[in-house]
């Protein structure tokens, strides 16, 4: 995993978002599938950081600004941070168990339900938030996941 400091273009937001490579970074964002969590913009780009430098003689790495770094986890922290990504796995697994994945056919699929053109089922899938907000403004009956979904042959 990649971790990326980002920043929206309109508010100036900056925030910190991970990706298993850069290439899926630039997919995404081509996309418009990256979105500032605060204030919804998807005109997002790289924000600057500072650069991690090893100093001579010296094997951890130095940043040009003070580090305020958190202290390392202790094993009961870390058993505590997995048992909540169980949960969070389980809760998923719950949420999707009667929906089918529907992949990029998302916005296609929830159309066609609205319009009587497709029997309604439950589906879930990938949408750029524009297109969500066009679903929406259309009245198509759609609501965002309270977990990040991937595809079933991926894992959270």
């Amino acid at each position: 995993m990649i971790v990326f400091d980002l920043k929206c273009s309109g508010q100036g937001h900056v925030f910190e978002a991970w990706f298993g490579s850069s290439s899926d970074y630039e997919a995404q964002q081509a996309r418009g599938l990256i979105a500032c969590p605060i204030c919804g913009d998807v005109s997002v780009m790289k924000a600057v950081m500072a650069p991690a430098v090893v100093a001579k003689g010296n094997q951890r790495p130095v940043t040009s600004a003070p580090d305020k770094a958190a202290p390392a986890a202790s094993g009961a922290d870390m058993a505590k941070m997995q048992a909540l990504v169980e949960a969070v796995a389980q809760a998923q697994q719950k949420l999707l168990a009667d929906s089918t994945w529907v992949g990029r056919d998302f916005a296609d699929q929830a159309r066609a339900m609205h319009y009587g053109e497709q029997d309604r089922a439950s589906i879930h899938g990938e949408v750029a938030p524009a297109e969500a907000k066009a679903l929406i403004a259309e009245g198509v009956e759609v609501a965002p996941l309270p977990l990040p979904i991937v595809p079933p042959h991926a894992k959270n």
